[in-house]
């Protein structure tokens, strides 16, 4: 068992103390459960480390550069 299980990779946000978005891993969860991702209202998604990768490599290749953009 990790000594911190699951292990906080990264907060979102973090200026205010509303319970923000996190992105945990758990090397103690099933193989496709490892990458956790809970928002500020307690819901959360588990992925596997795999589709945790394609969703970062989509997301450097742009594909989710038009949900950052100013408004026009």
């Amino acid at each position: 068992m990790s000594e911190t299980s699951p292990e906080p990779i990264a907060t979102f946000c973090g200026n205010c103390n509303c319970g923000c978005p996190q992105l945990f891993l758990d090397p103690d969860a099933s193989e496709d459960k490892r990458v956790r991702i809970t928002d500020d209202f307690g819901q959360q998604v588990q992925m596997s480390q795999e589709q945790f990768t394609d969703l970062v490599a989509q997301a450097k290749a742009g594909a989710l550069d038009r949900l950052t953009a100013a408004p026009a």
